[in-house]
């Protein structure tokens, strides 16, 4: 096994990993990234159709708000672009295809009224909450006992409005209402702005996408990285002997004064420690389970639905796909319907194979836009599940009563292990943002610690 010696090692080249060695080089210090992958990236992953067109299978989308990702884009010279949301959007229901104006079908006053008011309660809850500690809420107790789901049939008064705030749930957690705390979803809107920020497109959390997929943002900082980097190195175990820690991958064991791991927290409880993580840290690590999401997308000759006055945005009562965007390239030279099944529907057809799922999320969309969208030319998907260095997307989630419990733990050291990964952030958690959010904090934690007297 090959050794090094290095100032910090970090573990896990995503956005995170890769930000926070980026900023300790910055700094003067020696750094080694060690990456299960093969690749850089983490959940972002770009790929390239057979017609030339770059797709993203995992994350896609940049905000306003987003200044980090923002900031990086322009330094790296990478081109962004609005997504689509010219036209009307469908809700299909019970085998009836509905068009309407906007993100949500509110055409009816009672339900616009509804949604409106649950809106509102739910923003003012997430603007409430403590983001650095948010089981010091003064009603913490209350809103981390129960589910979304309850809360969501305490405060709906009407039944579509209960249906779409159910369908939020997957759409942006990628698990259910009744699997998540009210805690935690105050939290994660309250990180992102709000909920009108994070479910909008156009100002919102799916404003504009990347000419060249997002995993170009990875490569660009990992360039800059060179032989820092060490990929195919599984790490097994994580020792920390005096006034090092030892890092060991597969082939490679690193020692470092400070260590950065920036994995979800579910893959970061399956290292082996020694001495062994204290009962709090891993007992979070257990109860913080990955959503789960399939990513499809069915390509066309052309946008065809664009001509129809439609903009690609679908919400279905269906479990193949829930939700549909327009996903074409800016120049429209192919049409591309991108799909996503979450949650608890994603559980069950995860087990299905791709020609299953391509039949079935056809034939819903041939409901939405007619006979037009059975001429597939290509069919692509990914599930995040599969992936050993993932297991699951868009983050970790907190079930009830597991940030009062736990949540002290997500971003305390360990004696010279810090904690990285977008779970950790307060900046739009669960998002590349929150992504480099977290690996600036882990660095300068990092950087204060070396910097102390000894």
């Amino acid at each position: 096994m090959g050794t090094q010696d290095c100032d910090v090692v970090v573990v896990g080249a995503g956005m995170s990993g890769l930000t926070a060695a980026r900023t300790l080089v910055d700094a003067g210090l020696k750094v080694a990234v060690v990456e299960a992958r093969d690749r850089v990236g983490g959940r972002t992953l770009s790929k390239t159709l057979s017609n030339g067109v770059v797709v993203d299978m995992g994350g896609q989308w940049v905000a306003p708000t987003q200044r980090r990702v923002l900031k990086l884009v322009e330094a790296l010279g990478l081109k962004t672009f609005k997504t689509f949301d010219r036209g009307l959007s469908v809700a299909l229901r019970n085998g009836v295809a509905h068009r309407y104006a906007g993100l949500l079908p509110t055409d009816d006053a009672d339900v616009a009224a509804d949604v409106e008011q649950g809106m509102a309660r739910i923003g003012e809850l997430a603007a409430s909450v403590p983001l650095e500690a948010p089981w010091t809420h003064p009603l913490a107790a209350q809103l981390d006992q129960m589910t979304y789901a309850e809360w969501i049939d305490r405060n709906l008064l009407t039944d579509l409005g209960r249906w779409l705030f159910r369908f939020q749930a997957p759409a942006v957690f990628s698990v259910d209402a009744s699997e998540l705390s009210v805690l935690h979803v105050a939290f994660y809107f309250g990180c992102a702005g709000g909920p009108d920020i994070i479910t909008a497109t156009s100002g919102g959390g799916q404003d504009s996408r990347f000419a060249g997929g997002m995993q170009g943002l990875a490569k660009g900082l990992a360039a800059g990285l060179k032989d820092a980097i060490h990929l195919g190195q599984p790490v097994d175990a994580i020792i920390q002997e005096g006034d090092r820690v030892v890092v060991r991958g597969a082939t490679l064991s690193v020692t470092a004064r400070r260590a950065i791991v920036a994995l979800p927290p579910t893959l970061a409880g399956r290292i082996r420690y020694a001495p062994p993580m204290p009962p709090l840290r891993d007992s979070l690590t257990q109860r913080m389970p990955m959503g789960t999401a399939l990513k499809m997308m069915f390509v066309y000759d052309t946008p065809f639905w664009r001509s129809e006055g439609l903009s690609g945005l679908v919400l279905t009562d269906c479990e193949v796909p829930q939700l549909v965007f327009d996903n074409s390239p800016e120049d429209a030279s192919c049409g591309i319907l991108l799909g996503f099944t979450e949650g608890i529907p994603a559980r069950s057809w995860m087990q299905a194979t791709p020609a299953e799922r391509q039949a079935a999320g056809v034939e819903t969309l041939a409901q939405v836009f007619g006979p037009r969208a059975r001429k597939v030319v290509e069919y692509v998907e990914h599930s995040w599940t599969d992936e050993e260095y993932s297991r699951g997307c868009y983050a970790g989630t907190m079930p009830p009563g597991a940030w009062r419990s736990f949540g002290k733990a997500l971003r305390e050291p360990v004696g010279k292990i810090h904690w990285a990964g977008t779970e950790t952030a307060t900046d739009w958690s669960g998002y590349v943002e929150g992504a480099m959010q977290a690996g600036e904090r882990a660095a300068a934690e990092v950087l204060e610690a070396l910097r102390a007297p000894a």
